[in-house]
């Protein structure tokens, strides 16, 4: 949406929490099992400390984990159950919104680009201003992780660019067909709507059938996302995992996939 596709904000905590793992940089991840649950002041929280580098990340979204922080925090690291997933066979493209795909189809000086600018669209995640949020736990340590992680192939922008200009997009990890969606972000309206839509073709052209958004928002939701039990989203993510990596390469005639029209 992290998004994650997703962004919440990390409440203070005024009561007691239950004992939280510190991790060394050479400790495995607990199971997820014992993340905190929902009577817990911070519902999926799981362990702190290790680090936040392209080995960690990859292990940690191997096992249905990811890190979410503040500055000046350590390390934290969550597995919320349930799990807010979009199941790309129920993504809702709204009238307005497919009127938006359909003009942004037709005009040439419009394009989806993938990987073109990963670092710029982590940048701008962690740069545009959103309601209710002071900061960003996107911080030039993060950016330079997730880009270790891309330079191996795991992670993945998906760009909408108007003019020769990126005007939004979103970036997520993938391991094999397994898709885990991070942050968006958008500079003209609905631009980050269509990054998401053109991801979501993508993912049907491809097999993938779930997009992880990590936690719940209304936004997430009016798209089609729900909420899903944290056992069952492994299940699927650990098998998407064991199939080859997708071909990330966005062609208009893909927007076929969400039942719109082709244009020469």
């Amino acid at each position: 949406m992290p998004i994650c596709l997703a962004f919440f904000i990390i409440p203070a905590v005024t009561t007691a929490p239950p004992p939280l793992p510190w991790l060394t940089p050479h400790d495995p991840f607990p199971p997820v099992s014992t993340a905190w649950g929902q009577d817990s002041p911070l519902p999926g929280l799981l362990a702190a400390g290790a680090v936040v580098d392209a080995p960690h990340l990859q292990a940690a979204y191997q096992q249905g984990i990811f890190p979410w922080f503040s500055p000046g925090q350590p390390p934290l690291w969550w597995s919320p159950d349930p799990r807010m997933v979009l199941q790309v066979e129920r993504f809702r493209l709204h009238r307005s919104l497919r009127q938006t795909l359909k003009n942004f189809q037709r005009n040439p000086h419009c394009s989806i680009r993938i990987d073109h600018s990963f670092r710029q669209v982590m940048q701008h995640c962690a740069a545009t201003p959103r309601p209710g949020q002071d900061g960003t736990w996107i911080v030039p340590s993060i950016i330079d992780a997730y880009c270790d992680l891309h330079a191996q192939g795991l992670a993945h922008s998906v760009e909408t660019w108007i003019g020769g200009e990126l005007v939004g997009g979103l970036y997520c990890v993938a391991l094999g067909r397994a898709v885990y969606g991070e942050s968006m972000f958008a500079h003209q309206r609905d631009a980050s709507k269509i990054a998401l839509a053109a991801l979501v073709a993508l993912c049907r052209s491809a097999g993938v059938v779930q997009i992880d958004c990590q936690q719940a928002t209304q936004h997430l939701a009016s798209l089609g996302a729900a909420e899903m039990p944290r056992d069952d989203f492994l299940q699927v993510a650990q098998a998407q995992q064991t199939y080859p990596a997708m071909h990330w390469q966005f062609s208009p005639h893909l927007w076929a996939t969400l039942g719109l029209p082709t244009y020469d």
